[in-house]
């Protein structure tokens, strides 16, 4: 059996596609059977997960799974609020959108799943 850890972001849970693995986690897919080549990755990019374990990318769609407090408003931003096309960034609030009604701002992709 082929080693199933993934050489791009090391999951562990590579499966076999016919002649080739697949990531599940990041997409990557690889040839068992050549010498792994692991591209470094650049240091300041890392794999952003929402509440199920689902990499985000950016432009993806997610949901809010919880009311959220908007600081500075009165306002709370409700569980089930779409956010269109989201950008990644570092940090600890790691999302960047625009929310309708509320404008732009910063969400922690633990209060996101994917749509």
């Amino acid at each position: 059996m082929p080693d199933s850890t993934c050489p791009l972001c090391r999951s562990i849970y590579g499966y076999p596609t016919g002649t080739s693995m697949m990531c599940p986690e990041c997409g990557n897919e690889w040839n068992p059977n050549e010498p792994m080549e692991v591209v470094a990755a650049e240091p300041d990019t890392a794999v952003v997960k929402d509440a199920n374990g689902n990499v985000l990318l950016d432009g993806d769609t997610v949901v809010l799974i919880k009311d959220l407090p908007v600081k500075g408003s009165s306002k709370v931003m409700k569980a089930g609020t779409k956010v269109k096309s989201i950008k990644l960034t570092d940090g600890d609030h790691n999302i960047d959108c625009k929310v309708e009604g509320f404008g732009a701002m910063a969400l922690k992709s633990i209060f996101v799943r994917k749509a």
